[in-house]
């Protein structure tokens, strides 16, 4: 199969630089990513995009009508950026919008597409962010993205279509057909508890609209953000999230199944970001290669009626589930799956061995029910196979 027709096949895993650095970015910020990278074991673990978001180009277009990088932030040019990252083993990626200005009032690509697609295949871009600002009101951002897409395709170069209208214009009924590989679903992220579980509660009834080669991005990561952002909308003014918090904030973004794209300075992580950001059992949950979304379960009998304490229930590629016990209450829970919710019933004669992807640990087998106590804003994931 040739290489660009599995371009978005798994979700999207990299960094960008929007939610710590915003408008001040550079090249050699952008150089030491790829290097950490490499040296901390991100492209190992599957992490392989790097991209700038928005404020990397000139006010105004050349005479030409083309897109022109800031020279005092990146003086060496965005091609020798892009060879740079290549050289890694990585990809690069950029940012631009579907109207006739970026959010942060650079030159958009409305009614450039096509130029600025073939300006970005010529610059080795792997990856364009299409943001949703400044669209003329009379103009339909369905065709906006369909436009763009079709220029994509035609460019001569892959690049992975991240489409970002944040959820507006009841985008699931028409994005995958757009093209795009993955889309914004929802409104932008803050360093906070409340926005994750905001984010999050707004996508358990839209588990349907993701999958292979059109991804529901629940937006970046984070995690391991502490509050340390540029912006005082992402950043939080007290100060960010817990580990707890971050922890189950990855894991219900791998096991909803949205890109991962880490928005951290990970050249200063600490030991629990990177414990986070590189487990595993979590990325081979979020990378399986059917890409389903995963369904919800809500317990019994009290918590019913709540959102605060659900399960979230993924089936894998080869026959295990994924099955994630969350608590976004504010005190522990105890949480009880029963087997046949699962459609396992106890006549089958089968147990389910669960396997714990945060201790790295088994379990043991159980027949009919599991019920762990998960403590406050926290989770347990577990990997369960079918035994006799």
């Amino acid at each position: 199969m040739d290489s660009h027709k599995l371009l978005g096949l798994r979700p999207a895993m990299g960094w960008n630089s929007w939610n710590t650095f915003t408008w001040d970015i550079n090249e050699q910020l952008i150089r030491d990513v790829a290097d950490r990278f490499v040296s901390e074991g991100y492209k190992d673990a599957g992490y392989e995009y790097i991209v700038i978001d928005d404020c990397w180009s000139l006010k105004e277009r050349d005479s030409e009508g083309n897109l022109v990088h800031d020279p005092i932030k990146f003086p060496s040019g965005i091609r020798a950026l892009a060879d740079y990252i290549h050289e890694k083993g990585l990809k690069f990626g950029m940012y631009s919008c579907v109207g006739t200005h970026t959010c942060a009032g650079f030159p958009g690509s409305f009614e450039h597409e096509f130029q600025d697609a073939q300006l970005l295949a010529e610059w080795g871009v792997d990856y364009l962010k299409y943001d949703y600002c400044f669209k003329p009101r009379s103009m339909s951002g369905e065709l906006l993205y369909k436009r763009m897409s079709l220029a994509l395709k035609n460019c001569g170069r892959d690049i992975l279509f991240s489409a970002c209208n944040w959820g507006e214009d009841n985008v699931y009924q028409w994005i995958r057909e757009s093209g795009a590989h993955m889309y914004r679903s929802t409104g932008d992220i803050q360093d906070n508890w409340d926005s994750i579980k905001s984010l999050t509660l707004s996508q358990l009834d839209k588990t349907c609209y993701t999958g292979s080669f059109c991804h529901n991005d629940m937006d970046m990561l984070v995690v391991g953000m502490y509050g340390g952002s540029n912006d005082g909308f992402i950043g939080s003014k007290i100060g960010g999230c817990s580990d707890n918090e971050y922890k189950t904030h990855f894991a219900l973004w791998c096991m909803m199944g949205s890109p991962l794209m880490i928005g951290c300075d990970i050249r200063n992580a600490n030991d629990v970001t990177k414990d986070i950001l590189l487990n595993p059992e979590l990325i081979k949950i979020n990378q399986d290669v059917e890409g389903r979304g995963a369904y919800r379960i809500k317990p019994e009998p009290q918590w019913f009626h709540s959102d605060d304490v659900f399960m979230l229930v993924k089936v894998l590629t080869d026959g295990d589930l994924a099955i994630g016990f969350f608590n976004l209450s504010d005190t522990q829970r105890e949480i009880s799956l029963q087997f046949w919710d699962l459609g396992l019933p106890y006549a089958s004669g089968f147990s389910l061995e669960l396997y714990d992807c945060w201790e790295y640990k088994e379990l043991g087998k159980f027949k009919e029910r599991f019920a762990p106590t998960v403590p406050a804003r926290d989770c347990l994931v577990v990997r369960a196979k079918l035994v006799k």
